[in-house]
C-alpha cells in the first residue's frame, strides 16, 4: 500500500497541486467571461457575411472556456441565427483548444512558452479554417440549410441562464459551479492518466519514434478521435514529455485532442456539409504539423526540452498555498459534480413521472 501511495498517489497530488492555484483563477476569470460575454453578443458580432466575423469569431474564442463538446451547440446556434460557415468555423476550431483556464494550467505545468504558442495557435488556425471556409462557400453555395440541425440546450460560458442575481453572483455561480461540474472528471482523470503514463511507461519508450515528423503524426493520430478537454490535455501532454515526446509533437496532441473528435466531426458534417468537415479536419491536422515542427526548431534553438522540462512556472506560489489549492479545488469539484447529478436525477425521475 505504501509503495503504491508513493509511486502513484504523490506524483498525482504534485500535479494537482501545481495545477490547482491557477486553475481556481482560471475559473473565476472563466466566470466573469461568462456574465460580459453573453450569447446574444456573440451573435451580434458573429453573425452575417463579410470579413470581419471570421477574425472577431477566431479572436473571441481564444479565452471562451469552451470544451470540443460544448462548442458544438453554441455553433450551431450561430449558424442558425444567420452566421456564416466561416465565422462558424473559426469559432468551432480556436474555441476548444485554449481558454483562459486552460492557459493558466498550460503555464503552470508546461512553462511560458507553450503558454504563449498554445493560444497564437489557437487564433491562427481558426482564422485559416474559417477563412478557407468562407472561400469554399463563395465557390459552391451554401453546403446546409440554416434550419437542418437544432442546437442542443447549452450551459456554458455563453449562455444566458439564472439571469437572476447579481453579476458577480453568476460569475462565481459559473465559474466555480457549472464549469468544475463540466470539466472537473475529464481533468482528474487527466491527471490520472499522467500519473500512470509516469509510472508504466519507460523513460526510452518514446524515443524510438523519435523528434520528427514521425512522432508529431503519431500524437495527431491519437488526438484526433480522442474526446478530451483542454485543461485535462496538458498534464498528459507534459507527461509524454517527460517520456521522450517532443515539445512539437505534445503540441499537435494539445492542438489535435481538444479541437476535434469523431462526435464533433460528425457534428460538423451535418450542421455545415462535407466539404466545410474535410475543412476543418485538414485545417486542424495541417496547423498541427506546422506548429508542431515550428515549436521543435524554436526549443532547439533555446536548449533542448529541458526548457520545457525546467520551467519555474509552479515553484513561484508557496507549497502551502497549492496544498490549500489543491484541497479547495478536489472539494469544489465535488460539489460541483454532486449538484450535476442531482439535477439529472431530478429530469429523470420527472421524465418518468
Amino acid at each position: 500500500m505504501a509503495e503504491i501511495i508513493t509511486t502513484y498517489f504523490l506524483p498525482f497530488w504534485e500535479t494537482l497541486s501545481q495545477m490547482a492555484p491557477y486553475l481556481l483563477f482560471g475559473f473565476l476569470a472563466a466566470g466573469l467571461i461568462s456574465v460580459f460575454i453573453s450569447a446574444r453578443s456573440i451573435e451580434r458580432h458573429l453573425g452575417g457575411s463579410g470579413r470581419w466575423p471570421i477574425p472577431k469569431a477566431a479572436l473571441l474564442g481564444v479565452p471562451l472556456p469552451l470544451c470540443s463538446c460544448s462548442v458544438l451547440p453554441v455553433s450551431a446556434s450561430l449558424h442558425k441565427h444567420g452566421a456564416s460557415s466561416g465565422s462558424v468555423l473559426a469559432f468551432l476550431i480556436s474555441t476548444p483548444q485554449t481558454g483562459v483556464d486552460c492557459i493558466l494550467v498550460t503555464f503552470a505545468l508546461l512553462g511560458p512558452l507553450f503558454a504563449v504558442v498554445r493560444p497564437v495557435v489557437a487564433l491562427a488556425s481558426g482564422l485559416a479554417g474559417g477563412l478557407v471556409a468562407r472561400q469554399v462557400d463563395d465557390k459552391g453555395g451554401a453546403t446546409v440549410a440554416r434550419q437542418s440541425v437544432e442546437p442542443e440546450c447549452c450551459h456554458d460560458a455563453c449562455c444566458e441562464h439564472e439571469n437572476r442575481g447579481g453579476r458577480l453572483r453568476r460569475a462565481l455561480a459559473h465559474g466555480f459551479g457549472k464549469l468544475p461540474g463540466d470539466i472537473g472528471g475529464a481533468l482528474l482523470i487527466g491527471i490520472g492518466v499522467a500519473g500512470l503514463i509516469t509510472i508504466l511507461v519507460p523513460e526510452s519508450f518514446f524515443m524510438g519514434i523519435g523528434t520528427g515528423i514521425v512522432s508529431i503524426l503519431v500524437m495527431m493520430v491519437i488526438g484526433i478521435p480522442l474526446y478530451v478537454c483542454s485543461a485535462a490535455s496538458v498534464p498528459i501532454a507534459a507527461a509524454l514529455i517527460l517520456r521522450g515526446v517532443s515539445p512539437g509533437a505534445a503540441l499537435a496532441f494539445l492542438i489535435t485532442g481538444p479541437a476535434t473528435n469523431a462526435a464533433g466531426i460528425a457534428t460538423v458534417w451535418r450542421l455545415l456539409g462535407a466539404r466545410i468537415a474535410v475543412v476543418y479536419l485538414g485545417t486542424v491536422v495541417l496547423t498541427a504539423i506546422l506548429s508542431a515542427l515550428g515549436l521543435n526548431a524554436i526549443v532547439g534553438m533555446l536548449g533542448g526540452t529541458e526548457v520545457i522540462l525546467e520551467h519555474p512556472a509552479h515553484t513561484m506560489l508557496p507549497p502551502s498555498l497549492q496544498t490549500a489549492s489543491a484541497l479547495l479545488l478536489l472539494l469544489i469539484i465535488a460539489l460541483a459534480m454532486y449538484r450535476r447529478h442531482q439535477e439529472r436525477r431530478a429530469v429523470v425521475e420527472g421524465a418518468i413521472a
